[in-house]
């Protein structure tokens, strides 16, 4: 669990590449700073783990990129004690920089080996989410809705319904949409039926799955 001044000096550079490629919300970027990302990741991936690239983590699953982690981040426009459901723990380093930035995050996994590896490791490096919940991401969490902001970090075929339902108003959900390529998309709950829909640039994700029966 060492995270040295050669370690800082690194994230420090990415930063600065973050920032070059538009990142420019700067508690995204110090929430970046502070995170030791190889932690996060499996040892033999250690020495890249400040190489701005998605890298495999446990359960055929991936940890995201720091751009597209940074990219996401910025479009929730997070401000401390927002209440967050996150859909897709996976390594917890998206959890971790919402955290960083004051936020009160509830995440959901689906994969039962992430699930208990991130569960019990994100409280070692002192960041304590709401909740971790093993469970479908589709349905979302109704008992502790309406949520200030809500992240997907999966790709889904589809906006679940239960998600945009769980949404304050005023609220904000960023999530990657499509099958091989997702398009970025953002709504923005603007009344008890209405959303603004903004469609920002084509990722790759994981797919999103649904709970086996």
């Amino acid at each position: 669990m060492k995270d040295s001044h050669k370690h800082q000096g690194l994230r420090n550079q990415l930063v600065a590449i973050l920032s070059k490629k538009g990142i420019t919300d700067k508690n995204v970027l110090k929430a970046i700073s502070i995170i030791p990302r190889h932690l996060f990741m499996d040892s033999s991936f250690a020495d890249f783990a400040y190489q701005d690239k998605a890298f495999p983590i446990a359960a055929e699953q991936t940890i995201s990129q720091p751009y597209t982690v940074a990219f996401q981040t910025e479009l929730l426009q997070v401000k401390p004690n927002d209440e967050i459901l996150e859909i897709g723990t996976g390594s917890g380093y998206q959890t971790a920089v919402l955290i960083e930035m004051g936020a009160k995050v509830y995440t959901i996994e689906r994969q039962l080996e992430l699930f208990k590896k991130t569960k019990l490791f994100l409280p070692k490096l002192n960041y304590k989410p709401k909740k971790v919940i093993f469970g479908d991401g589709y349905k979302g969490l109704p008992e502790n809705a309406p949520f200030d902001r809500i992240i997907v970090t999966a790709g889904a075929p589809f906006v679940p319904k239960p998600l945009l339902s769980q949404l304050k108003i005023g609220g904000r959900l960023v999530i990657p949409i499509g099958d091989e390529v997702q398009t970025m998309t953002l709504f923005v709950r603007t009344s008890e039926k209405d959303f603004e829909k903004h469609e920002l640039g084509d990722f790759r994700f994981v797919p999103m799955l649904k709970e086996r029966n």
